[in-house]
């Protein structure tokens, strides 16, 4: 059984975690430390944001790294205590909301992304990252185990969905390792997953709003054949025929098979505005 470091309870008597926020405290020290080992073995960036860190578990070890590094949390009394506990990282601390924020008016350059992430809104965490790719090289973290290995997942599978292409389309995944849920506080009551994101070296060449929008309408109706799925764009059965998709269902394409069948509905759809 991994030792529980006696200072990490110490912590937990002073931010009491929030269920609205979907906060649960990770209270094993190789855990957190191997979490940060998870981004710095492949990390490049000079910059780190951390978000949600909570009482600073993840914090310390990152401060030990050569970067610079930023945190932001939408709890008040979590960026209290990190002031308090890491006065040195107080001027980099922001009080305020991931998904809301604009990360390029905070990084002229490129950052990395870390963080122990609410459940709750743990895609949208992806789907961000997908949106200021170009700014982001590498993130790691940790999810509910379902939401990793689905993220992770190749095509085949029920897990197998939009987000799985989108972050593949522009990442290379990597499903690390299980976290059981003693190791927090409160303990969920599902178990947790670390992975991490690298972004490809060459970006795919597709227009990435009309990638979206197929994948998109491919998944919504993932039981129907793709002819159906994808009508919506008034691509004629007879351009789909001699590809292959139009008689497949949506798990059964690759990423590189989307990016293909993106170009297809590019260059013959009749409804793509």
């Amino acid at each position: 059984m991994r030792k529980i470091c006696s200072i990490c309870n110490m912590r937990h008597e002073q931010v009491k975690a929030k269920k609205h926020l979907g906060q649960h405290f990770l209270n094993d020290e190789q855990i957190a430390s191997n979490i940060v080992d998870g981004l710095m073995n492949k990390c490049e960036a000079k910059q780190v944001l951390e978000i949600g860190p909570g009482m600073g578990v993840l914090t310390k070890y990152l401060l030990q790294k050569p970067i610079t590094l930023y945190a932001i949390d939408i709890d008040n009394e979590s960026i209290n205590y990190l002031k308090q506990h890491y006065p040195d990282l107080a001027p980099r601390l922001i009080q305020g909301d991931f998904l809301q924020i604009k990360p390029s008016e905070l990084f002229k350059e490129e950052f990395a992304v870390i963080g122990n992430f609410p459940y709750n809104i743990s895609t949208q965490i992806v789907f961000k990252v997908l949106e200021y790719r170009n700014q982001i090289p590498i993130m790691a973290g940790m999810f509910q185990k379902e939401v990793a290995e689905r993220i992770c997942s190749g095509p085949g599978g029920k897990e197998y969905g939009i987000l799985s292409v989108l972050a593949q389309a522009y990442y290379d995944l990597e499903y690390l390792f299980t976290v059981p849920e003693h190791v927090f506080t409160p303990p969920p009551k599902v178990k947790s997953g670390v992975m991490r994101m690298v972004r490809k070296a060459e970006a795919p060449d597709i227009n990435e709003k009309m990638l979206f929008r197929v994948v998109k309408a491919a998944f919504n109706q993932r039981r129907k054949k793709l002819r159906n799925a994808i009508s919506q764009f008034g691509v004629e059965d007879a351009i789909l025929q001699p590809s292959g998709y139009a008689d497949k269902r949506a798990e059964q394409l690759g990423v590189k098979d989307f990016i293909a069948l993106t170009n297809l509905v590019i260059k013959h759809g009749n409804n793509i505005n």
